[in-house]
């Protein structure tokens, strides 16, 4: 009888791919995190319990079949376990790079809660997927039919191009209009090198396009080309613009040089990393260089903004949020992560305002907080804390506070296009639906700023929607 192949977690330790020291990687934009080797990857998968109710697909939003893949991996069967998880999820080594898995598969990994620490499935992934691409299994798309009907996919970021990609497979003609000058949204000018290096981005963008998608790149709706144009040309529409609008905070001083957002300070630096002429970081405008940095917000993006701070050489970096450690919206590792490079957090710390020297900010005026009792969220509101303000000595404040929609109907002309009183699209959750007849929306512009994995399954989801709609009339004529 072989040799059972799992349930290695009771002899075998959770073991994480090494990662780089810290005075090593706070020099570069590399991926801070060393690849597994195939023995390390089959030992690590060893340890799944292969549990009956696998609360790690359950918990992640695609639904992958983690345990399937792991058992692939620990039995060496790695182009099936590639077949498998690609089955469910299109960009699954951007997935395994910069999903919180401690939120999702890995923190409800069923072994951690018998104290033998999660399976270390992200890194698995990851694995996975880079030695199919090293290995020459990932191929171009071949439909094995074309078809006539086309879609037409508004943003090409995470869920626009999922979309696509299952859009082409089926053999539609699909075109991607973005309004920036390269494919991926925030995976290719918001997310940092460092968690997602640009050449796995990159050679996704080629693969879609190998395979027959098409892109109209540099290409702004409303301004380039009207919405009533794509919605006339295409037989189905995609929105998937994703939300850019920078929540501001309208505070004395805020009108300062020095106060940036953080999209304007990541794309920036993306850019550059790209060998972009980039005047606004050359300037120092955008550019972290030798200057005091205080970012303010508690979500991954401001994670992104304070060890990209590191990297561009800062003197010094801190973090403000007004809710302490254990309530902050990002990712605990990537908090761990900020600290071992030098980046301080200041807990239950608010912004009241700027201190302006000239026209250029030279400080923050910080409110002290507690946490109260909880709101309707559920979590502990903060409440100031009189007498207990000071001030942060700050060369340059990114605002790292969340992204809100556009006003669509307003900047493309479609009053009809049904939206929230927040700006977000109305659709039917389960399809991508809205109101309008052919029109669909996935994404952040439908959820509001959310994870990268979600995007990924409202696009695969809206598509295979939209392939039963445009079925729909062909089966009506036959019968």
């Amino acid at each position: 009888m072989a040799k059972q192949p799992m349930l290695k977690f009771i002899n075998i330790e959770r073991d994480m791919p090494q990662k780089r020291e810290a005075d090593v990687r706070r020099e570069d934009f590399d991926e801070i995190y060393a690849e597994f080797a195939k023995a390390k990857a089959v030992e690590q998968s060893s340890r799944c319990s292969q549990c009956g109710v696998p609360y790690c697909q359950t918990h992640c939003p695609l639904h992958n079949n983690i345990p399937d893949w792991l058992r692939l991996t620990a039995e060496g069967r790695l182009q099936e376990a590639y077949e498998v998880s690609q089955a469910t999820n299109t960009f699954p080594e951007i997935c395994g790079r910069i999903c919180p898995q401690d939120r999702l598969c890995e923190g409800n990994c069923v072994i951690e809660g018998s104290g033998h620490g999660t399976v270390t499935i992200g890194a698995v992934e990851k694995y996975i997927t880079d030695t199919a691409w090293d290995k020459g299994w990932v191929l171009p798309i071949s439909p094995k039919v074309e078809r006539a009907e086309s879609v037409g996919i508004i943003g090409a970021g995470p869920g626009g191009l999922a979309a696509a990609d299952v859009l082409r497979r089926a053999g539609l003609q699909v075109t991607v209009y973005d309004r920036y000058d390269r494919a991926g949204g925030l995976l290719t000018y918001g997310i940092p090198g460092f968690k997602l290096e640009k050449d796995i981005v990159v050679r996704r963008n080629e693969q879609l396009e190998l395979g027959g998608v098409k892109f109209e790149l540099n290409t702004t709706v409303g301004e380039d080309i009207s919405f009533a144009d794509i919605y006339a040309k295409h037989d189905a529409v995609i929105i998937a613009t994703g939300v850019y609008k920078s929540r501001d905070l309208q505070a004395e001083g805020s009108e300062a040089n020095g106060v940036v957002r953080a999209i304007d300070f990541l794309t920036a630096s993306n850019r550059k990393s790209f060998g972009d002429a980039v005047p606004e970081f050359d300037s120092g405008a955008l550019n972290a260089e030798g200057k005091r940095v205080v970012v303010i917000g508690g979500g991954d993006t401001a994670m992104d903004c304070v060890r990209t701070s590191i990297r561009q050489g800062a003197t010094s970096v801190k973090c403000l949020y007004r809710r302490d450690r254990a309530n902050m919206p990002g990712s605990q590792r990537e908090v761990e992560n900020a600290e071992e490079e030098g980046v301080v957090f200041e807990w239950l710390s608010a912004p009241k305002g700027f201190v302006v020297s000239g026209d250029n900010v030279s400080g923050v005026m910080v409110q002290k907080m507690r946490l109260g009792a909880p709101d309707v969220s559920g979590r502990q509101a903060p409440e100031v804390i009189d007498g207990a303000d000071y001030v942060e000595d700050a060369d340059i404040v990114i605002m790292a506070l969340g992204f809100s929609p556009e006003a669509l109907p307003t900047l493309w002309s479609e009053p009809d296009l049904p939206v929230s009183r927040w700006g977000t699209i109305l659709t039917d959750y389960s399809t991508g639906k809205t109101g309008m007849d052919g029109v669909y929306a996935v994404g952040d512009i439908v959820r509001g700023a959310s994870l990268v994995v979600w995007a990924i399954k409202d696009g695969r989801d809206c598509a295979q929607a939209i392939l039963a709609d445009l079925a729909a009339p062909a089966q009506v004529a036959a019968e």
